[in-house]
């Protein structure tokens, strides 16, 4: 508890550290935008005959440009606010004409208060002209910079948004990429934990010394073709919900080898869900979990039944089985399980909010795992 306290207050310092540093950062850009157009302007009219004082010129274009710093966070926030992408350019684009006027209108009004005030350029300052007479001058000769500024900004912020999800989305994949081996090798390491081999080549020996050669055959064929299958797939995300029922009846074959009569597999398959894409090694933990944890410890054995369905564009896929059920107490965010922990968290991975997932105790008695995420067709994913 102290551990997580204490790693959320860093967290909370680092992003209000990167929030000042953000700020820090814009003033300073724009103060330097100020020097430079503050020094072009005083050495202009020097060489013009005209002797004004250089820090009053500097001071005023530094607190004229700085105001750009406070409205950038507007200019950003109405960018994302209305985008103005292939889509829907049109409306973006009538959005953004009056906030840029109202943008320009704040800026020039804080020009021309800073011009009166400050008076940059002394005695060649008209100072008896009234507010308003001067506000609308510099209206008409700074408006098109305005909207040079103002277009800009836009674009930068654009650019840094489409940078920031392009990130994410690159550190998504290598994730992604991440989970997908983990969860691979624990499928392997499933298939070649000593207790399952143990139990395969015990089975295995028995029926050669019963002289079931033949099914002793198929066991072998059995576990060489589950840990091919495996190593075929090795580097993708997703595959068919077709591939992913063939590698689970590998695994099926076997453990009905193992259970013979104990293990009853109902598949309630909808047809059209068969080219959906799936997490790659997304049912057999599921799968596994119920044969141990449902079947195994049941002298009588039971049944484990696997359904998919589309319902309105969202496939949803339920592993159940009918054994003794959960803990009262279970919860699956605090399962040490790896293999759903591992599911949960690659299912976060690659739909975020657009997932369901749950594992739970059936009315009737047994466990259900339930997980639904939108329906896409394998192909459209290469």
């Amino acid at each position: 508890m102290m551990r997580e306290l204490f790693s959320k207050t860093v967290d909370a310092e680092k992003r209000v550290e990167r929030h000042w540093l953000r700020w820090v950062a814009l003033a300073g850009f724009w103060t330097f935008i100020a020097l430079l157009y503050g020094n072009q302007t005083y050495f202009f009219m020097r060489a013009e005959g005209m002797h004004h004082e250089w820090w009053r010129i500097i001071f005023w274009q530094i607190l004229v440009w700085n105001t750009w710093t406070a409205l950038t966070p507007l200019i950003l926030w109405a960018g994302r606010r209305f985008p103005i992408d292939r889509a829907r350019w049109r409306r973006g684009v009538l959005m953004h004409l009056p906030i840029f006027a109202v943008v320009s209108s704040i800026n020039i009004a804080v020009f021309t208060v800073l011009y009166i005030t400050i008076r940059p350029f002394d005695v060649y300052q008209n100072v008896t002209t009234p507010f308003l007479h001067q506000y609308y001058e510099k209206m008409l000769s700074r408006f098109p910079l305005d909207f040079l500024i103002y277009s800009a900004m836009l674009g930068l912020g654009y650019a840094f948004d489409y940078y920031e999800k392009y990130r994410e989305r690159e550190s998504r994949a290598t994730q992604l990429e991440t989970q997908l081996a983990q969860a691979q090798l624990e499928t392997l390491k499933m298939q070649l934990h000593p207790h399952f081999l143990f139990n395969t080549l015990h089975a295995i020996s028995s029926l050669v010394r019963d002289e079931k050669n033949k099914v002793a055959v198929n066991m072998i064929a059995g576990l060489s073709g589950l840990l091919r299958h495996s190593l075929e797939n090795i580097g993708k995300q997703e595959v068919s919900l077709r591939e992913e029922l063939e590698f689970l009846e590998l695994y099926l074959d076997i453990q009905q080898m193992r259970f013979s009569d104990r293990l009853k597999i109902e598949m309630n398959v909808e047809p059209e869900t068969l080219d959906a894409a799936v997490p790659n090694l997304i049912l057999q933990p599921l799968v596994e979990n119920a044969i141990r944890h449902g079947i195994a410890p049941r002298i009588t054995g039971g049944r484990i039944e696997l359904s998919t369905r589309n319902e309105n564009g969202i496939l949803e896929i339920r592993v159940t089985d009918d054994g003794e059920g959960l803990h009262h107490e279970w919860r699956l965010a605090n399962s040490g399980g790896i293999g759903l922990s591992n599911t949960k968290a690659r299912l976060e991975q690659l739909y975020g909010a657009e997932h369901r997932f749950h594992v739970r105790n059936r009315s009737g008695g047994g466990v259900e795992a339930c997980l639904a995420f939108p329906f896409r067709q394998a192909n459209a994913h290469g």
